[in-house]
């Protein structure tokens, strides 16, 4: 067979190869239904390219990469198609992927990156990115500059193999396993991804991107984007995933209109971390928990951070507003803090919803919504929200002064809730808890301009400070908390030591 002759079809449907002339009149009669499929088979599969046909051996010995590329450019050249992988073990260098593909790992079938570093090549983000001067940095096994509709789907597995770097970042980072640029309509199903030699997924200035029933372990972040201010990512859905890293699971910046839904997300670093502006961001029906089952593999440890670490600027400096961010039925267990929300300077965040979030085993921080822009968050709504601590505080007087936080979070003279700089907080149905007594406050507001409290249930240390500690507060309204009788305003004033 010619290396650039499409592999004949296989309709499922009929069990039977395509070959649709060869049929009997009654057969395409008696089942209509049938016949619709085979032609969608025919069409579909007339454009296949089994990677074996262009050269690769898939014996894990010899780089296959110029193999694969050969098919994958030859799709192409026919206006797009399918790729092929049978199972074997396929070892490569960058393969740099093109318009209308989709690339098939069968069962069995595992695509290896290559220890040889020169075998490695990157996209260029735009030049208006602060990622643009990062040169190597970018290098992928997967390369996509500039494509759309590209679909990579399992079952197979695709291996960074730890490729070790002393030249990259931290001395150790080598190139990331799939990673693009400016691309459209992306798609990544039914994949394991195992072993990163930097992030599984990165991508960059990208819309229309779907990460459904992707398997990640090992590695540093699982799935990472960024946009910029001048062209933000947009629509971008990462469902039913599991993500077992030992950097952040899911991290970025400059997204709008983001889901992240139905995941399993273990980390030994956060679970969810963003550093820059979102917009119309869900985070739904996922489970977020520590100790981690893979290493950071920078300082070899295991302890996982916020559950949920949402802090425009903090890493570097970022403008533009934050806004219409909804976190719903989330479960989160050993984590540091369940959300630490944290702004900087030159940035702006609107509202911001919690609603049902479980959590137990946080042992380091309290939940915080914290502004240290020039302007308050707008509104930060928790509704039916229980959060359990390790508790075991001790109260100081006086009580320190809370400074801006780094890039994790850190402990906090409360040990259920800290609110700084928000014009409007509202608390239904919360429920904070330790495991071990805690005498510092239940909770710390500072700088609140409307604080309203509706059945607030708090656990209080026998002998501890007041559960309540307001600074700068203008009102608190109370109604059926463990604070006071149902419904009343209080002038708040300052009510530490």
């Amino acid at each position: 067979m010619s290396p650039f002759a499409p592999s004949r079809g296989y309709c499922s449907c009929l069990k039977r190869p395509i070959l649709p002339w060869s049929y009997p009149v009654t057969t395409r009669f008696l089942y209509p239904a049938c016949w619709a499929a085979l032609l969608s088979c025919f069409t579909a599969s007339s454009a296949t390219f089994n990677v074996r046909d262009f050269g690769a051996q898939g014996d894990g010995r010899h780089v296959d990469s110029p193999s694969i590329q050969k098919a994958m450019d030859a799709a192409a050249m026919q206006g797009g198609g399918q790729v092929v992988f049978p199972a074997g073990r396929y070892l490569s260098g960058t393969l740099h992927l093109r318009n209308n593909l989709t690339l098939v790992w069968e069962a069995g079938a595992r695509l290896v990156g290559a220890t040889n570093l020169d075998l490695y090549a990157a996209p260029t983000p735009p030049a208006y990115m602060p990622e643009a001067k990062w040169g190597k940095w970018h290098r992928g096994l997967m390369v996509g500059q500039g494509v759309t509709n590209v679909t990579l789907i399992g079952p197979g597995v695709i291996d960074g193999n730890r490729v070790f770097d002393p030249t990259g970042e931290e001395r150790m980072r080598g190139p990331h396993t799939i990673v693009f640029v400016d691309c459209r309509n992306f798609t990544i199903r039914d994949l394991e991804i195992v072993d990163s030699a930097n992030y599984a997924i990165f991508f960059q200035v990208s819309d229309e991107v779907e990460i459904r029933r992707v398997k990640i372990r090992g590695g540093w972040d699982g799935v990472h984007w960024r946009g910029a201010p001048e062209r933000w990512c947009k629509d971008v859905r990462i469902i039913d995933c599991q993500m077992y890293t030992g950097d952040d699971s899911i991290a970025g910046r400059y997204w709008e209109r983001t889901v992240i839904q139905n995941c399993v997300l273990n980390s030994s670093c956060n679970p969810v971390r963003i550093i820059g502006p979102v917009r119309q961001l869900i985070i739904q029906q996922c489970l977020l928990y520590g100790p981690g089952l893979e290493p950071h593999r920078t300082s070899n440890r295991f302890n996982a951070l916020a559950g949920i670490n949402l802090q425009p600027g903090a890493w570097d400096a970022t403008r533009g507003l934050t806004d219409d961010v909804f976190i719903s039925d989330v479960t989160m267990h050993h984590v540091a803090a369940p959300v630490h929300i944290s702004l900087k300077p030159g940035n702006t965040a609107g509202t911001i919803r919690v609603q049902r979030l479980t959590a137990a085993g946080v042992y380091r921080a309290a939940l915080s919504a914290e502004s240290w822009a020039e302007s308050p968050i707008t509104n930060v709504v928790l509704r039916d929200v229980t959060i359990e601590y390790t508790g075991g505080g001790k109260a100081a007087s006086p009580l320190p002064t809370v400074r801006a936080p780094g890039v994790d979070v850190r402990p906090l003279p409360a040990w259920g809730l800290y609110v700084r700089n928000v014009q409007k907080l509202e608390l239904d149905q919360v429920r904070l808890r330790w495991e071990q007594p805690d005498s510092r406050p239940a909770m710390l507001l500072e700088r609140v301009e409307e604080a309203w409290l509706d059945k607030v249930s708090l656990r209080v240390a026998e002998g501890g400070v007041a559960p309540l500690v307001t600074t700068n507060v203008t009102k608190v309204y109370l109604r059926q908390t463990d604070l006071s009788e149902p419904f009343r305003e209080l002038n708040a004033s300052p009510t530490r030591p």
